[in-house]
């Protein structure tokens, strides 16, 4: 866009953000949050907040004349209407994330690719290699990306190196370095994503799976673990297996013989206890995926985006595109209902075309990028790696031209059409539907290459083995001969990504998913002084809410069809026959059948050239021995990666309508378990040495014990111990007692009997309360605003006040608002904990005291 449309932008009537809420709220039909989510996300504005479009027909008509513009380079061109016509409303074609904020922006410099992988291509794991990685991790998340990237060539731990450490530190310090990278890279509002991955083979694979749960770090990135067919036999028949560095190597530097199943029980642990690491089948992968038939040209696979949908080459980049599976069927909910196959397969050729000419947008959003960088007034050593990081990027995307089509409301589809998601005939249909949408955006390929020309390197002799390219073959011969003679334009295609807040406009289930709940609870906080305000509870620090039934937006449509009052006041047992009665019924994520999702989903893989994103929800009292299960079928049946989520192993938004029995307090049991998982943090008072014994459940701070290092009381634990177990004892009067018990380097317990009163009974009193209140669920940064209230005039219990403030800082979410606190450089009162420590966010100084 020239200075001078940008100047016509400025010179428009300035938009309200009131107005635009408003106007918002009624395109999406009373959806506040749909509204909300498409204002602050996608709504074009400057870097002032100034608002240049106040409904998403204003951003609709954006991308349809950007995308028009492209379509006159060539023949047959769409016009900006017909573009117009199957995006708007977000009925049938939304383009996804990066493309639907950045298309015709001239406000940010920045790409319109949702996700990258950068990487050496396994050729270097020196110090400026990796910082390498690092510098351009951070350049691509500046202009909006997503990245991925691989560590199996960095060498393990306590390998030889010719600087001053001598040896190798290993993988796990570069998952921290490149995490924290993530967390300081802002884009609009949101963090940048990461995916971190290493080879099983790599010998430092089991600290990989370790590094974020026992360490509780590496909290900016996502983790998977990329496992080959050699060691999940191994893991079926109970075998060794040897890692390699190199990995896979046939004259390795380093290998470690392991028990295949030792290291995969850990995965599947830490999996079933925090959702990660994800896998990735690796062999399947590469197996699978036609630009590896290019490998030997610079297409070789190596990592995949932060959701894992597209696996990628080092350099190349993808951007994304979903079709609302919904809004093609007929009659939905009704005993007519039908899919529209016609309209279907003609609006998946409009959406091939538009995504090559999405290609073609961000190509001049990459010359726009090389230009500021030549502008920049920093020395071109300075610059050079950011210069050729771009280079590379445009390189890859004219080269392959590689797009991303997938799509949304699956769930609601077979919902509409009255097919059970997870059934047997719901999972044939779906994959009647993604094999006519794989054999639909070939054939639309094909014929632009026919118009425009094929991606540059296309050889059909390289791709006459690959697994997908046959299935194709087996499944439209016609389609497969014409690709022989005139090529293809795009050098992979499908994907199936997680729709989040593209399902929230489309107010459909999302992407593959099912429908999370048809019926469920959302919470408002409430000024409990406004008039008719509904106060449901008050919770543990006096803020007032109100909840609220939701209904999801196609339940609703199927209570509409069926004459049943949606404005009326349901009870529990009346919501509950509702949804027996629905198609949605058994069919939401966490009551379908397991192994039948992950059989749909290998079963639609097969027609998916890149991979899918999917998470396989399970209840929280599921086995771990099922997490193995579910992931070993997965492996059987085809899949190339797989997520597992058991319901309160990470914190969610949403919560079940239904009433459940009183077992936890917050989020913690209501009786203490006899051993909690401890963590020793160690600081310094003036010149006393302090220390805190901190029990966890679920990483979360659940009690506390704090004092001095005093050889006399017994309370000496050494410099290297981080971690042990505080457990709950009697004593032979029948009183209890509170233990301390860690490892040492024999391997033998070494105990500190009675931690009560070993401490200073004051601190003990004091420790009591502080445990107590945590255990009854008070948000940790509420815990230390108390802290901070208590006023003491011996010095000493002041000074363990301050202890246990900086020992419960550690455990703060980023980004909570420390009130009460000041910034001792510019004395703002804007502080916001970051990582334990207290930031201001007015002038960057930060405090960790």
């Amino acid at each position: 866009m020239s200075n001078s449309e940008i100047s016509s932008f400025k010179k428009a009537p300035k938009i309200t953000r009131e107005s635009a809420l408003q106007k918002s709220i009624n395109y999406f039909k009373n959806d506040e949050l749909a509204a909300s989510v498409w204002l602050n996300k996608y709504a074009l504005k400057d870097s002032n907040g100034n608002l240049y479009e106040s409904s998403p027909d204003d951003m609709h008509h954006r991308i349809a004349s950007e995308i028009a513009r492209i379509e006159k380079k060539y023949s047959n061109p769409l016009s900006e209407n017909d573009i117009f016509e199957v995006i708007k409303n977000f009925k049938y074609i939304v383009p996804q994330g990066s493309p639907m904020a950045g298309i015709g922006n001239p406000f940010q410099i920045a790409s319109l690719s949702n996700c990258f992988v950068i990487g050496n291509n396994g050729e270097s794991d020196s110090y400026g290699g990796i910082l390498k990685i690092d510098q351009e991790q951070v350049q691509l998340m500046k202009r909006r990306g997503g990245v991925g990237h691989d560590l199996s060539h960095i060498r393990p731990k306590g390998s030889p190196v010719k600087n001053s450490a001598l040896t190798s530190t290993g993988i796990v310090p570069f998952m921290e370095r490149y995490s924290n990278s993530t967390r300081e890279v802002a884009q609009d509002g949101r963090r940048g994503a990461l995916m971190l991955s290493v080879s099983i083979n790599h010998p430092d694979a089991e600290d990989f799976i370790d590094a974020k749960l026992e360490q509780g770090k590496v909290t900016g990135a996502n983790v998977s673990v990329k496992i080959d067919d050699a060691f999940m036999n191994a893991v079926k028949n109970n075998a060794l297996y040897t890692q390699k560095y190199p990995v896979f190597s046939q004259n390795p530097l380093y290998t470690k013989e392991i028990e295949a199943s030792k290291i995969w029980k850990k995965i599947v642990h830490n999996a079933w206890k925090s959702a990660e690491p994800g896998i990735l089948f690796w062999d399947t992968i590469i197996n699978e995926s036609v630009p590896d038939c290019y490998a030997y040209m610079g297409y070789k696979t190596v990592s995949t985006n932060p959701c894992g949908e597209i696996p990628l080459c080092p350099y190349d980049s993808c951007r994304l595109l979903a079709i609302n599976l919904y809004s093609y069927v007929t009659n939905p909910f009704e005993q007519k209902a039908t899919f529209d196959f016609s309209l279907f397969k003609k609006h998946i050729a409009i959406a091939q075309r538009m995504m090559d000419d999405i290609i073609d947008l961000e190509l001049e959003k990459i010359d726009k990028i090389l230009e500021k960088i030549d502008q920049d007034p920093e020395e071109e050593s300075v610059k050079s790696v950011e210069k050729n990081l771009w280079l590379n990027i445009r390189q890859k995307a004219y080269e392959g031209r590689r797009t991303g089509i997938g799509i949304t409301a699956e769930g609601d589809m077979l919902a509409a059409l009255g097919l059970r998601y997870g059934s047997e005939r719901g999972n044939e249909f779906a994959t009647e539907i993604h094999k006519t949408l794989a054999i639909e955006t070939y054939r639309a390929s094909v014929n632009l290459a026919k118009e425009r020309g094929s991606f540059s390197i296309f050889d059909a002799d390289k791709e006459k083995n690959n697994p997908f390219i046959l299935r194709l073959k087996e499944a439209d011969s016609k389609l497969y001969y014409e690709m022989l003679e005139h090529g293809r334009r795009n050098i992979a295609l499908l994907t199936i990504a997680p729709t989040g807040t593209t399902s929230l406009m489309t107010q459909t289930s999302s992407g593959i998913e099912p429908v999370f709940m048809p019926v469920y609870k959302r919470r408002k906080k409430v000024n409990p002084n406004d008039k008719n305000v509904n106060i449901d509870f008050v919770d543990e620090v006096g803020d007032s809410w109100e909840e609220f039934v939701v209904f999801h937006h196609k339940f609703k449509t199927w209570m509409e069809v069926n004459n049943i009052d949606t404005t009326q006041h349901f009870s529990q047992e009346q919501i509950d026959e509702l949804v027996k009665k629905s198609p949605y019924y058994k069919a939401t994520s966490n009551d379908i059948d397991w192994i039948s999702k992950v059989t749909m989903q290998g079963a639609i893989q097969k027609w998916v050239d890149h991979s899918i994103s999917v998470t396989i929800n399970l209840p929280n009292d599921v086995s771990e021995d099922l997490v193995g299960e579910l992931y070993i079928k997965a492996w059987e049946v085809g899949c190339k990666g797989v997520t597992v989520y058991r319901d309160g192993s990470r914190s969610g938004v949403l919560i079940s309508n239904e009433e459940k029995k009183k077992e936890t307090i917050g989020n913690f049991p209501l009786k203490r378990p006899q051993i909690l998982e401890a963590e020793v943090v160690r600081f310094q008072n003036q010149k006393e040495k302090w220390i805190a014994l901190v029990g966890l459940i679920d990483e979360k701070p659940y009690e506390i014990f704090t004092g001095l290092i005093d050889d006399e009381n017994g309370i000496v634990i050494p410099q290297w111990v981080e971690k042990g177990d505080i457990v709950k004892n009697y004593n032979e009067d029948g009183s209890s007692r509170y233990d301390f018990q860690y490892k040492n380097k024999l391997g033998y317990k070494t105990i500190i009997e009675g931690l009560s009163y070993k401490f200073n009974p004051e601190f003990w009193n004091y420790a009591k309360l502080i445990s107590g209140v945590m255990r009854h669920g008070m948000p940790i940064h509420k815990v230390i605003e108390l802290i901070n209230t208590l006023h003491f005039d011996n010095n000493s219990i002041n000074t363990w006040k301050s202890g246990v403030q900086r020992t419960l800082k550690r455990y703060v979410e980023d980004g909570i608002i420390a009130r009460g606190q000041t910034c001792d450089n510019c004395h703002s009162k804007e502080l916001i904990y970051q990582e334990g420590c207290l930031t201001c966010k007015d002038c960057g100084s930060s405090k960790c005291g």
